[in-house]
């Protein structure tokens, strides 16, 4: 049940029923979730060591508030993972993977282009954000690292919520990740490690609304 508890609370934030910033009790938070109390503490108590909220004895459960200082630091992890990974994912990666994530792309640019966002572009958006990387990362066949990442996958998701997407911030986004599919496609891990660092800093500007 502490493991329901813990997917329950993460999709409660995600999807705007739990107060992100704010403070919640744990009975009204139990209620929301629709978990019993007592393994929904065992939840709490991880997701608090892994940052994503405070647990104050007498005020409550306050759930963390994106910001700078979280938008630097989920980046920072980022780039520190994937700029190793991008260039063994340039050297090694499997080319029909490449390839089609480049077609993908390409063919969601050009829909943007055409019609602007529809119904379902963001979904595809987000696939194909969580597919890139999760393959860079992947390609350091290091199981640590990848359940380490997919933690950090949550801080991204949190960074998110309060973002306002329109078409040019998305194609910005498509070519940034098409240049980094470009030179792995021809095994060029330098261009691509260079590809990831300019990607990743735009994305920290995105973040910040800097850009």
């Amino acid at each position: 049940m502490s493991d329901v508890a813990y997917d329950r609370i993460l999709e409660g934030l995600f999807d705007r029923r739990v107060p992100v910033g704010g403070f919640i009790s744990q009975n009204e938070l139990s209620a929301i979730i629709d978990v019993p109390v007592a393994p929904l503490r065992d939840a709490l108590r991880m997701l608090e060591a892994e940052g994503i909220l405070t647990i104050h004895p007498r005020s409550g459960i306050q759930f963390v508030r994106p910001g700078m200082e979280l938008t630097r630091s989920t980046y920072q992890f980022r780039l520190i993972i994937e700029r190793a990974a991008i260039r063994v994912f340039a050297e090694t990666g499997d080319e029909n993977v490449m390839a089609s994530l480049e077609v993908r792309h390409s063919r969601l640019a050009r829909a943007i282009e055409r019609c602007g966002i529809e119904a379902g572009m963001l979904t595809e958006m987000d696939a194909l954000e969580t597919e890139l990387h999760g393959c860079i990362v992947s390609s350091l066949q290091n199981p640590l690292i990848e359940t380490t990442y997919r933690r950090m996958h949550n801080y991204l998701r949190l960074l998110r919520l309060d973002r306002k997407l329109t078409s040019p911030i998305i194609l910005r986004t498509l070519g940034e990740h098409l240049d980094i599919l470009e030179a792995c496609g021809k095994r060029d891990a330098d261009k691509a490690e260079a590809a990831l660092v300019a990607h990743f800093l735009a994305a920290t500007q995105r973040n910040l609304g800097l850009i």
